[in-house]
């Protein structure tokens, strides 16, 4: 099974939580720094499976990616700077409207970009209001510390960190993202590795359940997996708490209101129909 994870995530929770203990079968794994490379990696057959926010799959299977939702998690609560636009300590703006016509860097596609669109939404701002420099999370990280750009539109592990260097919250995620995130699969993983994909998903949901009750055994690992420091390791942990939940209609429904904030920022035309992008195993 060839796993995709982001950093603090896939590899770090079964490593931390022993869920892979017995596995009859091998792993390979392979680290990405934003969903975005993750879903490149799934569509051209580089991986197997790996795990995804509903914002990044979205854009990603609207512009045609082959791969499909196999399962999926969502946060019990969520934290402020889960998700966020963040800003330098001395910066003046504190909503998405002292940042218009300022440069905001993100990943294309990315959750972060998803939050961007929304906030100017729900200000009623048409999406070209601020300048969206696409960035990855570390050349980002740099440009905000320069001054390069004056925000930046990102997620934990990356807004756990910026605040703990002096950062600020300008827009926060929790109003305009539940904290869904999506197991994708390759359309070959799905008819080929069936069995094993379906046990490794099973294996997942246990280390779930299980980070949320080793809060700060899994902050210490996650620390030692990642090279985080154990601080930012624990509040990632915090924020990025998830439990699986069911793929039911009122889960594929809520995935709607992200269609059609990138259509009407002209990111797509939203073409497939949502119930395509899930084939549940999980």
């Amino acid at each position: 099974m060839r796993v995709g994870s982001q950093k603090g995530g896939t590899k770090a929770l079964m490593l931390a939580s022993g869920a892979l203990e017995g596995v009859p079968y091998a792993i390979e794994w392979s680290d990405f720094p934003a969903a975005q490379n993750l879903l490149e990696a799934l569509a051209s057959d580089a991986v197997d499976v790996g795990l995804v926010g509903d914002a990044p799959f979205q854009f990603a299977f609207q512009s045609g990616s082959p791969a499909r939702v196999v399962a999926a998690m969502k946060s019990d609560s969520r934290g402020a700077g889960a998700l966020a636009v963040v800003v330098n300590g001395h910066s003046r703006a504190h909503s998405i409207r002292d940042l218009v016509g300022k440069r905001v860097a993100t990943t294309r596609g990315s959750i972060g970009h998803y939050l961007v669109l929304r906030a100017l939404a729900a200000a009623r701002l048409p999406a070209d209001a601020v300048k969206i420099t696409w960035l990855t999370p570390s050349d980002s990280k740099a440009a905000l510390q320069t001054g390069a750009i004056d925000a930046w539109s990102t997620w934990v592990p990356y807004t756990a960190a910026a605040l703990a260097e002096g950062a600020r919250i300008a827009v926060d995620g929790r109003d305009f993202s539940q904290g869904v995130g999506f197991d994708v699969a390759s359309a070959g993983a799905i008819r080929d590795k069936r069995a094993i994909l379906a046990d490794f998903l099973a294996r997942e949901a246990r280390a779930l359940d299980w980070s949320n009750d080793h809060v700060d055994d899994y902050a210490r690992i996650l620390a030692s997996e990642t090279g985080l420091p154990l601080p930012i390791a624990e509040a990632t942990v915090k924020l990025n708490s998830r439990r699986r939940t069911p793929i039911d209609a009122g889960l594929v429904a809520s995935q709607q209101v992200i269609l059609d904030t990138f259509r009407e920022a002209g990111e797509f035309k939203a073409s497939r129909a949502l119930k395509e992008a899930f084939v549940p195993l999980a």
